[in-house]
């Protein structure tokens, strides 16, 4: 794998896992959500949610821009190495209970990771212009 798709995979990844964390305890630690619009604007503005929004989008962009030179069969599974982060973030730092059937798909994930991590990201060919017509 080249170091430019491997970073960005780890960026993905780490935004992935660190704005879903942000917004859970942004959202923990905010007034419960009522019908009123107000307790959702003031949920929004807690420190952690609207970091957690800004990582989120950044992972966004990460990965529209590993997609854009990886094949979605070799980003989708390397990039669910952030569902077992995320498991484990929720285990150590929000005190959630994780269940042995968890567990276990956590390393079921694990394993697929490894597996996929080995191929090489692109095995498509990139598209070529017909005979006549202009690259854009």
């Amino acid at each position: 794998m080249r170091p430019k798709t491997a970073l960005t995979a780890a960026a993905v990844v780490a935004s992935n896992v660190l704005g879903n964390f942000c917004l859970s305890l942004g959202l923990k630690q905010a007034a419960p959500l009522t019908a009123s619009p107000l307790s959702y604007l003031s949920a929004f503005l807690s420190p952690w949610v609207v970091l957690g929004v800004a990582l989120l989008i950044l992972w966004m962009l990460t990965r529209v821009a590993l997609l854009s030179w990886a094949d979605l069969s070799f980003v989708l599974p390397v990039t669910a190495a952030g569902y077992v982060l995320t498991a484990l973030m929720g285990k150590m730092f929000l005190a959630e209970q994780i269940g042995p059937a968890r567990w276990a798909g956590t390393l079921l994930i694990v394993a697929g990771v490894a597996l996929v991590s080995v191929t090489p990201p692109r095995t498509t060919r990139a598209a070529r212009p017909a005979a006549g017509e202009s690259a854009r």
